[in-house]
């Protein structure tokens, strides 16, 4: 057969029907890119709203093997058409040549390569969520008419499977805390971002227990009937708090919790104030373990209607106080107006911030965005102290990467006041 007959043999619609099948390739395989690329969460939020597109793309989404079988399926028949409505149109222009098959065969690789495969899938995985809802019907069509087919490979694929000893059971994956929080994180799209900043405390919370959200006893606002009674009646008319615990010093006796409003009630009945006033009106403490976990202590509270908790060791000696706003502020951040004397950390001017001993590492690190070690204290005095050993004498810096902590003022017992500075803000002698 002569050149020019061969070439007489190929027509427009040769061509015209080999770039409708890479396209066709290239629709199949973006439609698996999207499947599998589509926000399943999204998808079911769609379809509990009413959305038919996000049912039926959950639905699919239900059974991958199926789906990914008519996939594969319709792209294999598509690929395996094209290549050979290739072969036909080289040996219609070029004759039984091994080179021209060979050229003809890399051309079409190529093209099926950048056109059929990698442009469809990055397409799809930018756009996943929205054409996930497109593609949703026409693989639902496809998958109820080659459902027989489809059945029959995957039994062939599931005989596979079993010779390997892979386990073909549908594990229901739960998400742990950490994958949760590393999806939260790389989210960026919020409405507001302290929504975020909440979902991500809700999780962190979790790991907390009561010692961690106290308020250390040292700085607990109370009442000591060993004052005098005018001294008293000053404090509690100037008290921060409403509610107080009412000690003895002289004797180290917690004796109950005195709310200011009672009293305030029984002066307005011409009762007198007296210390005996104040042990009549207050109520017992409600005494918690340290280790006790933030979230079992929320739940307490509200089985108790209590607010505030005394927090003991193991030998009952008082560790601090903790309240149900202390526990609520570790979710959703502060609200209340802090205490006179209350610092905002934040770095200055210069990259540096000074700070409380008794200031937690947990709200240091959340503040500046930094990694002080938390597992050797719970407070800038405990991780200084932990890590020195000792009460340093004089004026001291410890650094912790890329940030120096300088001692700036101490008493017999702890570290009073402490500076950070950023070690990238030092200059070079």
């Amino acid at each position: 057969m002569s050149a020019p007959s061969q070439i007489a043999a190929v027509t427009p619609w040769h061509f015209v029907a080999l770039v409708a099948l890479l396209a066709g390739s290239g629709l199949a395989s973006m439609s698996e890119t999207v499947m599998m690329a589509a926000n399943r969460f999204r998808l079911q939020a769609l379809a509990a709203n009413g959305n038919r597109s996000a049912r039926l793309a959950t639905a699919l989404l239900a059974d991958t093997d199926r789906l990914l079988g008519v996939i594969l399926l319709l792209n294999n028949v598509i690929n395996v058409g094209a290549a050979t409505l290739a072969s036909v149109i080289t040996l219609a222009l070029f004759g039984e040549h091994e080179s021209a098959l060979a050229v003809g065969s890399f051309v079409l690789t190529f093209v099926i390569l950048v056109f059929s495969e990698i442009t469809p899938k990055v397409i799809g995985a930018r756009y996943a969520d929205t054409l996930a809802l497109w593609y949703a019907w026409p693989l639902t069509a496809l998958l109820k008419l080659t459902g027989p087919i489809v059945d029959f490979v995957n039994l062939f694929v599931k005989g596979v499977l079993t010779l390997l000893r892979l386990n073909q059971r549908r594990d229901h994956h739960t998400y742990s805390p950490e994958e949760l929080r590393a999806l939260l994180s790389q989210t960026s799209v919020w409405r507001f971002q302290n929504h975020r900043e909440l979902l991500l405390n809700l999780l962190d919370i979790e790991h907390l227990t009561v010692a961690d959200v106290m308020k250390p006893r040292r700085v607990i606002e109370s009442l000591d009937l060993s004052e005098s009674e005018s001294a008293l009646r000053e404090q509690l008319a100037t008290a921060y708090h409403t509610r107080l615990p009412l000690i003895d010093s002289r004797s180290d006796e917690i004796l109950g919790i005195v709310h200011a409003r009672q009293i305030l009630s029984a002066l307005l009945q011409d009762q007198p104030f007296s210390r005996e006033l104040l042990k009549k009106r207050a109520t017992p403490a409600y005494f918690i373990p340290a280790k006790t976990p933030v979230l079992t202590q929320l739940n307490e509270f509200q089985k108790r209607q209590q607010r505030l908790a005394l927090v003991v060791d193991e030998y009952g000696e008082l560790l601090g106080l903790v309240t149900i706003d202390d526990i609520v502020e570790e979710i959703v951040g502060q609200f209340t107006t802090s205490l006179t004397g209350a610092h905002a950390i934040h770095w200055d001017a210069n990259g540096m911030v000074t700070l409380p001993g008794e200031t937690l590492i947990r709200e240091i690190n959340r503040a500046l965005g930094i990694h002080l070690p938390e597992d050797r204290g719970r407070t800038l005095n405990g991780l200084l102290l932990a890590t020195l050993q000792a009460l340093p004498d004089g004026e001291t810096a410890v650094r912790f990467d890329d940030v120096v902590v300088e001692i700036v003022q101490t008493d017999e017992r702890t570290v009073r006041v402490a500076r950070l500075r950023r070690v990238s803000e030092e200059r070079s002698e």
